[in-house]
């Protein structure tokens, strides 16, 4: 996996401001069955699908104690005749409902891909809510950047087995009109200088991306809007993708819906 589905997985700390509810199996577990629909799937703002759309679905079983357990997978694309076409992630955590202000939730995930293992990878997050404000950290292991052609022609291995971290920091509230408002700045660090400029000459193993998104429950779906970007050039785009324009400044647009 070029990058990994923070986005997707902080959906979960996100997730009181849509007004859908899980489905009580009893006075202990309930279930939220969750499709969605995306202009464009991107992790960390990059985009998995070359900025095409995705369908995305997800299945959590949560505890009234705070442990839950799930799986969520979406369609991607990472070109260049790759045969990743899946991506699969198992996910297990605690959420921790410290006062009616204050939260906590850590998980583990499990990424796999059919056809591409090579991007299988797993990693440790945790995001803590206090009052609107969100601070969360990331531990990943076993990542791998796409191959990359230099100036000359010669193709080279992405990164592989090594580790990544990132920290970010978010702000959510609910506007007039019952508009949900997500604001987050985050910062990735792959270890490794694997964003090359345009001959070669420098490169760096970090960048920042961001995101601001507005949600909306109207007709039973929670419809939202998002503008993502990162700090990545083209050629540092390119030398990690493969594609110049997967990380650039874009609009995504959102559907989703809670059972």
């Amino acid at each position: 996996m070029k990058t990994l589905s923070l986005l997707a997985l902080a959906g979960l700390a996100l997730a009181p401001l849509s007004s859908a509810q899980a489905l009580e199996l009893n006075e202990q577990f309930s279930l939220a069955i969750t499709p969605a629909i995306v202009s464009d799937y991107r992790a960390s703002g990059i985009s998995q699908t070359l900025g095409d759309p995705a369908a995305q679905f997800a299945i959590t079983l949560s505890h009234v104690s705070g442990v839950y357990a799930g799986v969520w997978t979406s369609n991607i694309d990472f070109g260049h005749g790759d045969d990743a076409r899946k991506e699969l992630e198992y996910y297990a955590g605690y959420y921790w409902q410290i006062s009616d202000d204050i939260s906590l939730d850590t998980f583990y995930t499990q990424y796999e891909f059919a056809g591409a293992s090579q991007y299988n990878q797993s990693d440790v997050q945790t995001t803590l809510d206090a009052y609107g404000v969100l601070l969360g950290a990331k531990y990943a292991s076993n990542m791998k950047g796409a191959d990359y052609e230099d100036e000359n022609g010669n193709w080279h291995d992405g990164k592989q087995d090594e580790d990544l971290t990132s920290a970010f920091i978010g702000y959510r509230t609910v506007l007039p009109a019952e508009t949900g408002f997500e604001a987050r700045y985050e910062y990735v660090d792959y270890k490794d200088e694997v964003f090359w400029n345009s001959d070669f000459s420098s490169s760096r193993s970090d960048y920042n991306d961001w995101e601001v998104k507005l949600t909306r429950d109207l007709l039973g779906v929670t419809w939202g809007l998002s503008y993502i970007d990162t700090d990545l050039s083209k050629a540092e785009c390119m030398s990690f993708m493969g594609y110049d324009d997967v990380c650039s400044a874009t609009l995504v647009a959102s559907a989703s819906k809670t059972f």
